[in-house]
């Protein structure tokens, strides 16, 4: 980090920070909810429209344009403004949502919730990017509850909400509940988001060429991830065709940002240690967190018997423990200045989580599995907040939204990578248990809700049971292995002391005025 970056950051008062929060709040709901709500409805989408075998793509073909939009969305704000292009992305995600729920069939569900992902991958980055503006690393704890007492109700009362939803309404208003939340949030912002230091560059250069292999080599590897060994064969000319192309993009797409003047994503940063740390811990918390949240309700529902509601609930103890952890830590490091302790404890308690999940059976009760959430959850709240935080400690101020949409590219890379694998695992072993895929490549079992698996004959439900129960057992298992990299990865990262506000001309005269007379 170089001498201007450790100047700090210009002041803002309290009252002026938390007025401009109060639309990010809105949209800090927006987008927690989309993916709590979802969850729990996702075994009656599918079984409703149809093609188990594509229930990953409902979640990846959301979570790979996100990753995808992110770091071309931080790119934009550092350019024209991370308050305009926030808004443009709230408009984007709300277009989507209203298609998702207007889908028919599973085609047009995956494209809606891909055009839905586009844009949120502004919402967080911008949230994150906004923050970061108005308030240094070494601060930033005191108002990160104000956004934080939002998540509660987001974490908990999603699941909730879209059980509910499932349960007593349609599917279809688990998207269209994003309407006027998502209009509130534009009204606000409008009105109260100012924020300093939106200097853009006047000769505008977008990376088009690097946005276009970006989005290549990432649909390419995800494609390859997903369909080898389920669709297609590993040897198969398909799945060798993406590994190339993702192969050929991806170099393509490096040499593209160390030539292009204004790189989507900037390889410099990664010329930090910390920086290149927090994105690869990012990754590996992205992996599984949208593991753990897509893959559970399979299990709560099919083998535990649970509603769409009751499995909602469930997901409480993963919920409230990530919240808990989340916000002790803040706290910590903004008492201490020490933050290297909670990525190491983070990731050791999600590798644990992760392998309990993967020793649940049949006969595994709620409370018990509740127990294994809690332990995912407190890992995965030592990691959200922290790996954010040092990325953007790691840079130039004028680099906070290459940097944050960088971080979080990385987190959702990683769950993009880890949905495909691991559904492609889950699908591959629903598969092996219950048979080979009918004519036209639709399993028997695809169209098995929850509510109609209680009315097949006895001997039909305990196949599915065993098939699923297998499928979440491979799933957690190989999951739990990804996590526990992530712990040796965060021992090699290095305290360094966070960025604190610029002093005001007074606070510096006095500081002058000391040191002249010492």
């Amino acid at each position: 980090m170089d001498a201007e970056s450790q100047l700090g950051q210009a002041r803002l008062s309290p009252r002026q920070i938390v007025t401009a929060m109060s639309g990010l709040i809105i949209a800090m709901l927006l987008a927690q909810l989309d993916n709590m709500i979802v969850a729990p409805a996702l075994p009656t989408i599918v079984g409703e429209l149809g093609g188990m075998e594509h229930l990953a793509w409902v979640t990846t073909g959301y979570v790979v344009a996100s990753t995808v939009a992110t770091p071309i969305w931080g790119k934009l704000g550092d350019i024209f403004g991370h308050r305009v292009t926030f808004m443009v992305s709230i408009v984007v995600f709300l277009a989507g949502s209203a298609l998702c729920g207007m889908s028919q069939d599973m085609t047009a569900l995956i494209s809606s919730r891909a055009f839905q992902g586009l844009g949120a991958g502004g919402l967080m980055v911008g949230i994150m990017a906004a923050i970061g503006l108005m308030v240094p690393p070494r601060e930033r704890a005191k108002y990160q509850g104000i956004m934080m007492a939002v998540m509660p109700l987001a974490m908990i009362g999603g699941p909730l909400l879209g059980g509910f939803i499932t349960d007593h309404a349609s599917w279809r208003w688990a998207f269209y509940v994003n309407l006027p939340l998502g209009i509130i949030s534009l009204i606000v912002c409008w009105f109260t988001l100012k924020l300093p230091q939106e200097a853009r560059n006047a000769k505008v250069r977008i990376d088009w060429w690097g946005s276009a292999l970006l989005s290549i080599w990432i649909t390419a590897l995800v494609l390859m991830l997903s369909w080898g060994g389920s669709q297609y064969e590993w040897n198969s000319p398909e799945i060798i065709g993406l590994g190339a192309t993702a192969v050929v993009g991806l170099v393509a797409f490096l040499y593209i940002e160390n030539k292009a003047a204004e790189p989507v994503i900037p390889l410099r940063l990664f010329s930090s240690r910390n920086f290149s740390l927090a994105n690869l811990l990012g990754f590996v918390v992205g992996f599984a967190m949208f593991g753990g949240i897509t893959f559970l309700p399979q299990f709560q529902q099919y083998v535990q018997g649970q509603s769409a509601t009751g499995s909602g609930l469930l997901l409480m103890p993963m919920m409230l423990a990530a919240m808990v952890v989340s916000l002790a830590g803040g706290q910590l490091i903004t008492r201490t200045g020490h933050y290297k302790a909670l990525p190491i404890a983070g990731a050791a308690l999600m590798a644990a989580g992760l392998y309990l999940f993967s020793t649940m059976g049949l006969d595994t009760p709620a409370w018990l599995s509740g127990i294994y959430m809690a332990v995912l959850g407190a890992g995965m709240g030592c990691m959200m907040q922290t790996t954010n935080l040092i990325a953007q400690n790691s840079v130039h101020i004028r680099d906070i939204g290459a940097a944050t949409g960088t971080s979080t590219f990385a987190r959702n890379m990683g769950g993009s990578l880890g949905i495909s694998v691991l559904g492609s695992i889950y699908a591959s072993r629903l598969a092996d248990t219950m048979g080979k895929p009918a004519a036209g490549g639709v399993h028997p079992s695809g169209q098995i809700t929850p509510a109609t698996l209680h009315s097949l004959p006895p001997a039909v439900q305990d196949l599915f049971k065993h098939a699923v129960t297998s499928g979440i057992q491979d799933v957690y298992l190989w999951a739990s292995i990804i996590a526990a990299a992530g712990f040796v990865l965060a021992w090699f990262i290095k305290q360094v002391p966070l960025r604190g506000y610029a002093p005001t001309p007074a606070e510096a005269a006095e500081a002058t005025a000391e040191e002249l007379a010492v």
